[in-house]
């Protein structure tokens, strides 16, 4: 997954929002800004993309994002409900439609038990109250790859949330038998007829 992956994602993102007319944020910690740079790359993205923050330290995800301290305390800045504090962060204070948030360790640095390089958090919240998360594993791959493929997964999560919610399966009903229900009748009672007994002749 390269750089040709997240053009030819941001191109289908952008056209997509485009025509349902929704507006983009992001909120980058380990990427740097790298989603956001993708999808400005391509000309004309200004009628979809509105922001990005790049809240790199533990301050500026608090002061840009509203992340509460507590959740950094509790949950660690790489983690399910940091990713997702700042995804609603993002949506909130920039007034979009979308938003998307990484936030992981790429490595060759900053491991801790339970949380090793290459683990990476992503969340996207929509408007209509959808929130997503994921949680990847891309391991000690380098940290350019690490960066290169949540990029990629960052604008996957914001193309099913721009599809737009997915419409439940209606449970299928039993096929109708063409054959008529056979009614079973009761057997009939065959009376036996009394025979009048005929008048002997004279």
């Amino acid at each position: 997954m390269g750089g040709s992956d997240a053009r030819a994602l941001s191109r289908s993102l952008l056209d997509l929002c485009r025509m349902r007319k929704l507006t983009i944020a992001t909120a980058e910690s380990c990427t740097g800004g790298l989603v956001a740079g993708a999808l400005t790359d391509i000309p004309g993205s200004s009628d979809v993309i509105d922001r990005g923050f790049v809240t790199y330290s533990n301050d500026a995800k608090r002061a840009m994002l509203g992340v509460e301290a507590g959740t950094l305390t509790n949950f660690g800045a790489v983690s399910k409900e940091t990713a997702t504090a700042m995804a609603v962060g993002a949506l909130e204070r920039a007034g979009v439609d979308l938003a998307v948030a990484i936030t992981g360790i790429a490595g060759p640095g900053g491991a801790t038990p339970g949380k090793p390089v290459g683990l990476v958090h992503f969340a996207a919240a929509a408007r209509d109250g959808r929130i997503i998360h994921r949680e990847h594993r891309f391991g000690a791959i380098g940290r350019t790859a690490v960066r290169a493929r949540s990029v990629v997964e960052a604008l996957r999560m914001l193309m099913d949330l721009a599809r737009g919610p997915q419409p439940q399966a209606k449970p299928r009903r039993p096929a109708a038998s063409r054959l008529r229900p056979r009614v079973t009748r009761s057997p009939r009672r065959h009376v036996a007829k009394r025979r009048t007994p005929r008048s002997p002749r004279g």
